[in-house]
């Protein structure tokens, strides 16, 4: 099964294997209807795939969007030769769409520290928890897939460092701050006192009925908080994780440093946040130099 390999062999995260099974369904319907995407591969050609690439297009989907399709589709690809479904790699020379070059949105340094003084958390376990869980993004620069998936034996606050699980179950860790230590023991006594489990194999962050919390909880809340603080078009658990990166950068943290508490795989990752500060600099410059 090519969720099993991408599971099992690639060690991909189950956000990941839920998009690519969304791609190939949306692939499948487009070559050959209703029938199972494995007894089909006779029409996964790479003249089908271009079609399907220019359907998308015409129907208005980015090119960015494209280019993680077909990222489904290649990986689809591989599996199939490895099983011996195909012979060789239909894809091999289909090269991925042009995109333009967005720099990654950020919450300023003065907005996200309005979080520290905001009101508008509400009392007791919900208001303890959703600060908590802000603050954790903005300490960390964690993933949203990393955070639902953290349990209490994670969260070292003697050792002052938490241990995540990343992308292909690569294990890191990142250092805490004082105030993010604080705001876990703030929730860890909110938590004991509405009965849910604090043990080590318990979920950290839980719903309000104390379950394990998923990813539409998290982007909600993270979207609702963040309206209050920033004008920024994106709000979103990953804006915070750029914000992170972007403000370790500006206050002269090493970038090699900022793709190991990233957990990306190469430093061309991270370099994109060397954009946003040289941004930075030519604000400054303008505002600073008398012939600018």
């Amino acid at each position: 099964m090519f969720t099993e390999y991408l599971m099992l062999e690639r060690r991909s995260s189950e956000h990941t294997v839920k998009s690519y099974e969304t791609d190939l369904v949306q692939f499948r319907d487009f070559i050959c209807g209703n029938s199972n995407i494995q007894s089909c591969t006779e029409y996964f050609t790479d003249r089908n795939v271009r079609q399907w690439m220019m359907k998308l297009k015409e129907d208005g989907v980015s090119s960015r969007s494209i280019n993680r399709k077909l990222s489904s589709l290649k990986a689809f690809a591989t599996y199939l030769k490895k099983v011996g479904k195909i012979d060789s790699n239909p894809l091999a020379k289909i090269a991925s769409q042009k995109t333009s070059k967005r720099l990654p949105e950020f919450v300023s340094e003065s907005d996200m520290d309005k979080v520290t003084t905001a009101d508008f958390f509400p009392e007791g376990f919900a208001g303890k928890r959703d600060e908590f869980m802000l603050e954790l993004f903005y300490a960390t620069g964690m993933r949203l897939s990393e955070l639902i998936n953290l349990r209490h034996l994670d969260f070292m606050p003697g050792e002052r460092h938490v241990k995540v699980f990343g992308k292909r179950s690569k294990e890191r860790i990142i250092p805490l701050n004082d105030y993010i230590i604080n705001r876990y023991s703030d929730y860890v006594e909110q938590k004991k006192l509405q009965g849910f489990d604090v043990s080590s194999q318990a979920w950290l962050l839980v719903t309000d009925k104390g379950a394990k919390m998923y990813d539409k909880f998290v982007y909600r809340k993270v979207t609702h908080y963040l309206g209050e603080v920033t004008s920024i078009d994106k709000k979103s658990p990953h804006v915070l994780r750029h914000t992170f990166a972007t403000l370790m950068l500006n206050n002269g943290a090493d970038l090699n440093a900022i793709k190991e508490l990233l957990g990306h795989a190469s430093l061309s990752a991270t370099q994109v946040y060397t954009h946003n500060t040289f941004e930075k600099l030519k604000t400054v410059y303008k505002q600073a130099h008398p012939r600018a």
